[in-house]
């Protein structure tokens, strides 16, 4: 396998930049490089120079032998002056020496799924990781960097092998009295197994909401403070906002961090009958996403009607509190983006549903994930209506059970994913 090298850490100036190698010529290419030869404990300063012998800078040098590495090849790493100059006169360096190459995009870490260090859904997990903007988006990744899909894939196979095996010895001696009936324990297993991946498929909704952001749209008819009230909540002039109705036409979209969980803001055209050919394409595209957002936030006076149908968690509030002191009594549930008066909370608000919500996330937090225990799950409620069939028809049975085995095993990219890695791998960078 060719040694491969890359930065990585971000491009541009910083305090220290890491450059990597890893493969079987790691050490000996690290050796060219360095005034002296690698620290024997792994790590040490070293003088950088080209094959020239020219100074490039002074480096820590980290050293990771085989298979005690991320990738589980040899790796050194140059903790170098993050310069832009430095780094590019390092790369150039090993660009020159023998037997060494740039690193392609997720090329270290596809490594490390082809060594075994990582399962497929670690490297999903260090993908959410290094994309994460939120505490909770951050949580969520680490626990699938962990390995927690593998384990959970890991427990569900041990048992359907455990059913399959009993099943395939009531086959193995049909002609012979079993000593003990298997089908108690074989039903027991299928049915935990079952249990635990609808669990886990119906939390992977939430899951991808948390790594892609919930959305929560604006709703109201024209002119009630829909655009006011998303610049209040963004702290910023996100949205056009006038005096005259239908001045929104696009959903303008603002991105958040509410209490750790991501969230996107949606200004919505203004819901009413219009002769306005453009307007009334932004109208249309205003309830499509409405109907799709996670939580809806209605503007309208008490005594108005919906246009839309309210969902559990939606809140309805009464515009523009400003202009009604002198109108209500009681302005209870009223908000006036112009003021501020109602924004706390709602915002206090809006990340109570969420997080509530995201109390039924799983380990699980992508629709692959999702496909393949779906997957799992069908081939397990085939084996369990089979089973009920009789004993004349176990092998259809433990067929299914491997189905589901073989479901599971591509979950963590044991067996048949090859088409989908250089999908995965695109959206790492160089040095990863």
């Amino acid at each position: 396998m060719d040694t491969i090298f890359a930065l990585a850490s971000a491009q541009g100036k910083a305090g220290v930049s890491v450059v990597r190698i890893s493969g079987p010529n790691a050490l000996e290419a690290a050796n060219q490089i360095c005034d002296r030869p690698l620290p024997e404990k792994g790590r040490g300063l070293r003088i950088l120079r080209d094959a020239d012998g020219n100074h490039l800078d002074e480096a820590l040098v980290l050293t990771f032998k085989a298979p005690a590495s991320f990738t589980g090849e040899n790796i050194v790493e140059f903790q170098v002056h993050g310069s832009t100059a430095v780094v590019s006169s390092v790369l150039d360096t090993l660009s020159a020496t023998l037997d060494l190459r740039l690193a392609e995009p997720g090329e270290f870490t596809r490594r490390a799924l082809e060594n075994g260090k990582l399962d497929l859904a670690q490297v999903e997990g260090l993908a959410d990781l290094i994309d994460a903007e939120t505490e909770a988006q951050r949580k969520q990744a680490q626990v699938v960097l962990s390995g927690g899909v593998g384990q959970l894939a890991e427990r569900w196979r041990i048992d359907l092998i455990r059913a399959a095996s009993l099943i395939e010895v009531t086959i193995d001696f049909a002609d012979e009295d079993v000593p003990v009936d298997v089908t108690p324990e074989v039903t027991a297993l299928l049915e935990g197994v079952a249990t635990d991946l609808q669990r886990e498929t119906d939390g992977v909704k939430i899951a991808e909401r948390i790594r892609d952001g919930f959305e929560v749209a604006i709703i109201g008819a024209p002119n009630v403070g829909k655009s006011t009230l998303l610049n209040a909540l963004a702290g910023r002039e996100a949205a056009i906002t006038s005096e005259y109705a239908g001045t929104t036409r696009d959903v303008i979209e603002v991105r958040m961090d509410l209490g750790g969980l991501p969230v996107t803001l949606l200004d919505t055209a203004g819901l009413r009958e219009t002769d306005d050919h453009v307007e009334g394409i932004g109208i249309e595209l205003a309830r499509k996403r409405a109907e799709h957002a996670d939580l809806r936030v209605f503007l309208a006076e008490r005594a108005d009607s919906l246009d839309l149908e309210m969902r559990a968690g939606d809140i309805r509030l009464i515009p523009k509190a400003d202009t009604l002191a002198d109108t209500l009594s009681d302005t209870q549930g009223a908000i006036s983006g112009k003021t501020g008066e109602g924004v706390d909370a709602l915002v206090l608000h809006i990340s109570k549903v969420l997080k509530d919500r995201s109390t039924q996330v799983g380990v699980a937090t992508r629709a692959r994930h999702r496909d393949m225990m779906m997957q799992a799950l069908a081939s397990i409620k085939d084996a369990q209506k089979v089973l009920e069939r009789g004993s004349e028809f176990y092998d259809i049975a433990a067929e299914d059970m491997r189905s589901a085995i073989r479901a599971l095993e591509m979950l963590v990219g044991r067996v048949g994913v090859e088409n989908l890695l250089d999908e995965i791998f695109s959206s790492f960078c160089l040095g990863k």
